[in-house]
């Protein structure tokens, strides 16, 4: 249950998504204010680091952390401040907003801020990329060159992020992986290597249908080297759903796409693919080790 006697922070990153983010603050201060709760809203900051607001939670008794932007920059906020005892909120302010739409969390401010002010709070699972933390999702290849692309890009939003998309399906490379799961090792070379919390990139656009932020698992979805129709039909069949659960411990028998669930798994990227971590660019390691971390933040959500 949410805490009575409430203090909340809000982050609002000012060039997330394309809404505008003075109308949204101003809804904030006017609606949190009504409902008679102290309040402090902060700035989102480039590097991610949310550190210097530890003396203020600590000595304002701060109960919640609501987060208005993007997967990258909600992840970052949490990474940060995942030592204080508070609830974490999201107003989905993004170009995708996987990680409150996987939860529930409507895209409208409206509604998302009630959620706030009234909903009920669950453990979340998050998981840590060489001890790094996201929340959502983190893509090797493809997917990856698409976001760092799109962060070069001027204007946000879904259509510049479909036209990145397009424009580096039939130019995009396979890349040599060797992964480790429970002690088992496989060679391959892959288009995409998906690792995932959410079930989703963003959109409802869904890559792995059978994850849960709450189950204690990631999701391994991987698109292996084959010819670039294949890919497309693959990548629809994953989308819509059709594709079932493999055993992970039995990777090489599968040809078209891979999809299992682990509790971690081990990376090492051969051909230096590049990576994002929830939808921003990140920088590209030789070697990865990913793991769940079960229950890491308590999700406001519906």
């Amino acid at each position: 249950m949410v805490k009575h006697n409430r203090h909340i922070i809000f982050i609002i990153n000012p060039i997330s998504g394309t809404r505008t983010k003075k109308d949204l603050q101003s809804y904030i201060e006017q609606e949190t204010t009504a409902r008679k709760i102290p309040y402090k809203i902060f700035p989102s900051v480039a590097g991610g680091n949310y550190h210097f607001l530890d003396d203020y939670i600590r000595q304002h008794h701060v109960t919640d952390v609501v987060i208005a932007g993007g997967d990258g920059t909600v992840s970052q906020a949490i990474g940060s401040l995942l030592h204080h005892p508070v609830n974490f909120g999201i107003i989905p302010c993004g170009s995708g907003n996987g990680l409150a739409l996987a939860a529930g969390i409507p895209k409208k401010t409206e509604k998302a801020l009630e959620i706030i002010f009234s909903g009920q709070t669950q453990e979340t699972d998050g998981f840590r990329v060489n001890e790094q933390f996201a929340c959502m999702l983190c893509g090797l290849g493809f997917d990856a060159k698409v976001a760092h692309d799109f962060a070069k890009q001027s204007k946000r939003g879904l259509s510049t992020y479909v036209k990145q998309v397009l424009k580096n399906f039939f130019g995009a490379k396979a890349h040599r992986f060797e992964i480790t799961v429970q002690n088992h090792k496989v060679e391959l070379e892959a288009f995409l290597f998906c690792i995932a919390n959410s079930n989703q990139f963003g959109n409802k656009v869904t890559i792995a249908p059978k994850a849960s932020l709450s189950d204690g698992l990631l999701d391994i979805v991987i698109i292996p080297k084959q010819n670039k129709i294949s890919v497309l039909w693959q990548t629809l069949r994953q989308l819509r759903g059709r594709k079932k659960l493999q055993d992970g411990l039995q990777l090489q028998k599968e040809k078209g796409l891979i999809y299992f669930q682990t509790e971690k798994i081990n990376i090492k990227n051969v051909s230096g693919a590049l990576m994002h971590l929830d939808g921003d660019p990140a920088e590209t390691p030789d070697h990865l080790t990913i793991a769940v971390s079960k229950k890491a933040f308590r999700l406001l959500r519906p």
